[in-house]
């Protein structure tokens, strides 16, 4: 399965983006030089791992008949040291009403069919190139 997105620069710290049809707005906050229109790309990220994981945790529990109320998935993101990254990512799923040892293996279980936490457990490779046109 292929997927590709597009990203048009809008101005400033500004990006819409295109997938499948779909958009998204990418900017920065008004105090790092933004208009604040949309996520920051860091904020997409983790937002893509908390939608993936609740989406993939609610897949295993309905293929189980384990009935979920309220599930929310949370993903705290901590900056590795000055760098520009993240050296950490917590994922934290409440979801009240599921015993303690049905939740532990809903996570395990959910772990396995979250493409964007095998994605940041083992990195792709990524490759840059360049189509622009010197005048």
């Amino acid at each position: 399965m292929a997927l590709k997105a597009t990203a048009t620069w809008k101005g400033g710290y500004e990006a819409a983006v295109a997938v499948r049809g779909h958009a998204l707005t990418i900017d920065e906050p008004e105090d790092s030089g933004g208009h604040d229109a949309g996520m920051m790309p860091t904020e997409a990220l983790c937002s893509a791992l908390a939608s993936c994981f609740c989406l993939a945790v609610a897949h295993v529990a309905r293929r189980d008949g384990i009935a979920l109320g309220d599930l929310q998935v949370e993903v705290d993101a901590e900056r590795a040291g000055s760098e520009l990254r993240y050296g950490r990512m917590t994922v934290t799923v409440t979801a009240p009403g599921v015993g303690e040892e049905a939740a532990e293996q809903l996570l395990v279980r959910a772990r396995r069919v979250c493409w964007v936490s095998n994605i940041l457990a083992e990195p792709p490779e990524l490759e840059y190139r360049s189509h622009l046109e010197v005048p």
